[in-house]
């Protein structure tokens, strides 16, 4: 099969018009104030009913691993331990003890926007009460040698799920500046761990990193690209919940080999470094 289009796209209505943006479903009949009727605590509720499960908070502090490294090696040394009220259908949550900071929760390989949002919204319907998301991402600003993180304070919207949780803007802005700024600052004094504050850019297509599109990031003073922190910043603001994300920059958008190289341990002594200290300044507050 072969494709004859012109290798242009336009936005059209089903009578094959082209349609005004304010047509584009992605952006029409949206109501920001109105609550959903598919809510999260109805699906917790009849998953535990399903699974025969009881009713269990989750941790006050959850984490999102989107590439998996850090569930991986707490599942490798033992160190993680299976949520047993977690209702979740698409995951599961481990717990684990992080020092200073007591039991801890965290799911693996929610990658991208609606499935990093998805849970977002069930770990504040099961008690979470501030999560943090710590996911890989490709260089766009130069800002040294990888790999090092970056304190995401606002994030391009380049994806879908945003524009459900609220009005259409250019970025996703880190909803409690706050928040940003605490962290900042206790993760200024960490040994041998390079965090940068900035913006990235947040697409839902990884393998569509076009020239252009960098090009038009880094014009934007956009530091990253990850899949995932525009999304948890709109339902952030939305739902009033505390996130904070961070993108481990890991690669220059593997334009050579060895690239995706995190450090010791595929990145998780030092992810699980910026966790702590960005948790512990939370909480002395």
């Amino acid at each position: 099969m072969t494709w004859q289009g012109s290798g242009e796209a336009q936005a059209s209505r089903d009578d094959g018009t082209a349609c005004e943006d304010r047509e584009l479903p992605i952006l029409h009949a949206k109501d920001y104030a109105a609550q959903s009727v598919f809510a999260p605590e109805a699906l917790l509720r009849e998953a535990r009913r399903q699974k025969g499960l009881a009713l269990l908070p989750v941790p006050d502090i959850c984490v999102l691993d989107p590439d998996g490294d850090i569930v991986r090696h707490l599942k490798r040394t033992g160190a993680g331990r299976l949520h047993e009220g977690w209702a979740c259908y698409h995951t599961e949550l481990l717990t684990f003890d992080l020092d200073g900071v007591g039991r801890v929760g965290i799911v693996g390989c929610a990658v991208g926007a609606s499935f990093a949002v998805l849970v977002a919204e069930q770990l504040f319907a099961s008690g979470c009460e501030l999560l943090i998301s710590v996911t890989s991402a490709g260089r766009i600003s130069e800002r040294g040698p990888t790999p090092y993180f970056v304190l995401i304070d606002r994030a391009l919207r380049d994806e879908g799920t945003s524009y459900h949780y609220l009005p259409p803007a250019v970025f996703a802005e880190a909803p409690d500046l706050d928040l940003i700024a605490r962290a900042e600052h206790a993760l200024s004094s960490l040994e041998g761990i390079v965090v940068h504050r900035g913006a990235t850019w947040t697409t839902d297509a990884p393998y569509r990193e076009t020239p252009a599109a960098i090009e038009a990031a880094r014009a934007r003073n956009v530091l990253a690209v990850e899949m995932e922190a525009a999304a948890l910043y709109a339902f952030a603001a939305a739902r009033r919940c505390p996130v904070l994300c961070f993108a481990h920059v890991t690669t220059g958008l593997a334009q050579s080999e060895g690239d995706f190289e995190k450090g010791e341990a595929d990145g998780v002594t030092a992810s699980l470094a910026v966790i702590l200290a960005a948790a512990m300044a939370i909480l002395r507050t």
